[in-house]
């Protein structure tokens, strides 16, 4: 089954995307319902043009949109998720480590 991989608009991918000859954007992303967070999503395009994409696509579109809402309570740190179907796989960028806490100082 191909994957469909979603990227968070104004960055760009941090993990390969899915195998495939070429890739489609799609047409219409997936919002944050709380905040103004957007992803696109890019699919194989052969997959993309196939007469039953609406029905397969239907399950990583919603395991997609369930994941980026949950994410809205980190900050949407994690830019780029991809999905199989079954399992969704969130890639963080290289930079994104957690910033440690000031130590404090006893006087």
């Amino acid at each position: 089954m191909p994957a469909i991989a979603a990227i968070k608009t104004g960055t760009d991918p941090v993990a390969p995307l899915p195998a495939a000859a070429f890739h489609r954007t799609l047409e219409e992303p997936i919002y944050c319902p709380k905040c103004d967070a957007t992803y696109n999503l890019v699919v194989d395009y052969d997959w993309a043009i196939s007469r039953h994409f609406e029905n397969e696509s239907r399950r990583h579109v919603s395991l997609l949109r369930k994941t980026i809402t949950r994410g809205h309570s980190v900050g949407h740190r994690i830019t780029h998720f991809e999905t199989n179907g079954v399992v969704v796989v969130g890639h963080k960028p290289e930079g994104a480590q957690e910033v440690p806490a000031m130590p404090r100082h006893v006087m």
